[in-house]
């Protein structure tokens, strides 16, 4: 296949109480385009985001790791830096465009997509949710797609600010208490099985976490604004997207603008669909 493209979701990880072990696949994508020309895709009428050449754009420098050749470019709808899984989405896409070029099909290059990202993250909730869509459930190598048996909206809060992940993940300690341990614990089981019955009215008390959401929203109390103005707007559940500083949220799709109303005015609200499907060929 000379020439091609590749699209990747974005990622909103832990889901509040899931820590490295949730990740939701979001309707916003990382597109690379191999081959001679990047194409102006109509359904943007040239307005949306440009076609990246630099080589030293992530999914461009992961793909030319992976052996990929000739003319590539990238572009996304979505930016880094601000929890949204760019690097994972950008290492799936660049790995799975490598893989294609050489050859392999589509479920072989989405496997070895996954598995180097994940490696390259050194922790798989934004890889596994950009490789395979939908709610990903991630426990070391072992990857377990969750049934989604409900039709939300996701809004999503992006501020200005960025957050490294890195930097987030000192504030963090070394341990927790047994109580705090049998609480995510809980609700970890409970935001799961609240996924795969439709069980709407379950999430908010699921979407609660005591490991991380707290420390990394006393960093940044903005995000907890817009994650407290969500829930008093009638969103089902909302929860710190990844280590911040965006914030994401489950609601009826009428709900959606209502609540993208209320959102703190430093930042902008997105409307997109959770991504059922992960990496694929455009």
């Amino acid at each position: 296949m000379t020439e091609f493209g590749v699209r990747a979701p974005a990622s909103s990880a832990n889901v509040g109480p899931g820590f490295d072990a949730l990740g939701l696949a979001l309707g916003l994508y990382l597109d690379i385009h191999v081959g001679a020309t990047a194409p102006v895709d109509a359904n943007r009428g040239g307005d949306g985001p440009l076609w990246d050449h630099d080589e030293h754009h992530l999914a461009i420098r992961t793909f030319r790791a992976a052996g990929g050749t000739g003319p590539v470019a990238a572009r996304a709808e979505f930016a880094g830096g601000r929890g949204l899984g760019f690097s994972g989405a950008a290492r799936v896409a660049g790995v799975f465009g490598a893989c294609v070029q050489q050859g392999a099909d589509v479920q072989e290059a989405r496997a070895t997509a996954h598995r180097e990202a994940s490696r390259l993250e050194s922790h798989g909730d934004n890889a596994s949710a950009s490789a395979f869509g939908g709610l990903a459930a991630v426990a070391g190598d072992t990857v377990v797609s969750v049934p989604i048996n409900m039709v939300p909206a996701v809004v999503v809060w992006v501020p200005q600010a960025e957050t490294s992940t890195k930097t987030s993940r000192t504030l963090l300690p070394e341990a927790v208490s047994f109580v705090d341990a049998v609480f995510n614990v809980g609700r970890v089981a409970t935001l799961v099985g609240a996924f795969a019955s439709g069980n709407t009215i379950a999430l908010r008390a699921a979407a609660q976490d005591r490991l991380h959401q707290d420390l990394r929203l006393d960093r940044t109390p903005t995000s907890r604004v817009a994650l407290d103005a969500m829930l008093s707007a009638g969103a089902w559940c909302a929860w710190l997207s990844g280590s911040g500083p965006s914030v994401a949220a489950l609601c009826a799709p009428d709900d959606a603008a209502a609540i993208v109303n209320v959102l703190p005015s430093d930042g902008r609200g997105v409307v997109c669909d959770i991504d059922h499907e992960g990496v694929r060929l455009q």
